[in-house]
């Protein structure tokens, strides 16, 4: 097997509540688009993203009625703090503020209308290191 791209799916209440958020403030753009569905993409190494309507036929139905929950969709990027200023001043909640754990990870997160947790980590040499 050899992996060509990866695309995570969420199933969310309001797709264009999403599909706003995610070209809006993090760059994505619509590969295709149809009524409870939208397919984004960036031309980085950032996974692409399905959105799909909760309860949308063309699941499974015992997938239908589940939500992008638990989920936690993480972009290591270069210049986190220029980032995390950017997205407050364009009005996004940070919903975890940035910060440094003892192993290197410097984080914030923000949250989409849906739920959806996105955060954004730069890795750093630890200070015990």
């Amino acid at each position: 097997m050899r992996i060509t791209a990866s695309t995570v799916s969420l199933t969310v209440e309001d797709v264009a509540a999403s599909h706003s958020f995610f070209t809006e403030h993090l760059g994505y753009q619509e590969q295709a688009a149809a009524e409870g569905f939208a397919s984004l993409t960036r031309d980085d190494a950032a996974v692409d993203i399905v959105l799909l309507r909760r309860g949308i036929d063309v699941l499974p139905p015992d997938q239908r009625d589940r939500h992008a929950d638990g989920l936690i969709l993480a972009f290591t990027v270069t210049g986190l703090e220029a980032e995390e200023k950017r997205l407050r001043s364009e009005g996004v909640d940070i919903t975890m503020p940035l910060r440094e754990e003892p192993w290197g990870e410097r984080l914030f997160q923000v949250t989409d209308p849906n739920g959806v947790v996105v955060q954004f980590v730069e890795w750093t040499t630890p200070d015990h290191a």
